[in-house]
């Protein structure tokens, strides 16, 4: 009975602390980083667009690669950069911390506590506790999350997958679920879903019309470039081709190989920048 009884009142501790202040303060923080990285990478991409026409094969011209390693690198070039880089990594650390404890206890809002919803808490959780160690990798000057690193990373793995018994059907599904997944975030933009997770009716007129504009434009243009990245991994499994596996810096180069151009690189690149400031919005709006 006494044991049940210090379990309950853990849980019931780790319970508040997971709705603190603390925890909202690393949560915002986290949009705000997340924000500076996307920005970042639509600003290099706009740069590739315009500077070497955006070309896979391009690379000689100047712009650094459209990826979260560029955006870092472009970051550690700007004055404070060491400190900017470890604030990012820091505040990630923040992003991830607050998604697993919306796994544990529930997330804000009416369907928080569904298992769908705390699952894939759990899965941004992961996810953010990777790119969070990248980043705090590259502030500590450890190899591996440098400019262009994502494009070498998804061949590598692609190449080791596909080696594995049934690696086809494994890489196949990968790529679907990606598709899939990148068609889902376009669709909840365009649908404006986010609505429900932000504090809409304390914004002023003006400030609702950008997160709409930034919200809508930018989460599609995020959609756009997740499902094309999971396009190219079904291609590489279909030819088993570990090269036609691409990162995010080869996937909006490969946009301005379209029939229409450079074009749409910029069109998605000025997406990707407008998801930057949709998720600083986050930062100060989003409910915790």
């Amino acid at each position: 009975m006494k044991t049940s009884a210090i379990l309950r009142r853990g849980r019931g501790k780790a319970r508040r602390a997971a709705h603190g202040s603390a925890i909202e303060a690393g949560a915002r923080a986290g949009f705000v980083a997340r924000g500076v990285i996307y920005f970042l990478v639509g600003m290099l991409a706009l740069r590739i667009a315009f500077h070497d026409g955006g070309g896979s094969g391009d690379r000689a011209g100047g712009a650094g690669q459209a990826d979260r390693g560029g955006a870092l690198s472009e970051m550690a070039q700007k004055p404070f950069g060491s400190v900017l880089l470890w604030a990012t990594g820091v505040a990630l650390v923040g992003m991830a911390v607050w998604r697993l404890s919306e796994a544990a206890f529930g997330a804000a809002g009416p369907d928080g506590r569904k298992v769908t919803t705390r699952a894939a808490s759990g899965a941004r959780a992961v996810f953010y506790g990777f790119v969070s160690l990248s980043v705090l990798s590259f502030a500590a000057g450890i190899g591996g999350s440098g400019s262009g690193a994502g494009d070498r990373q998804s061949q590598d793995i692609t190449a080791r997958v596909l080696d594995l018994p049934m690696g086809r059907w494994i890489t196949g599904v990968a790529g679907a679920v990606v598709v899939g997944a990148g068609l889902w975030t376009a669709g909840q933009a365009v649908l404006r879903k986010y609505h429900k997770d932000l504090r809409m009716s304390e914004m002023s007129e003006r400030m609702r019309r950008a997160v709409d504009v930034t919200g809508v434009f930018g989460g599609t243009a995020r959609g756009i470039v997740f499902a094309t990245a999971g396009g190219f991994l079904v291609a590489a499994a279909v030819s088993h081709e570990p090269g036609k596996a691409k990162g995010m810096d080869d996937t909006l180069r490969s946009l301005a190989e379209t029939p229409v151009g450079p074009w749409l690189l910029a069109v998605i690149a000025a997406g990707l920048a407008a998801f930057g400031l949709f998720s600083c919005a986050c930062g100060r709006w989003h409910r915790t």
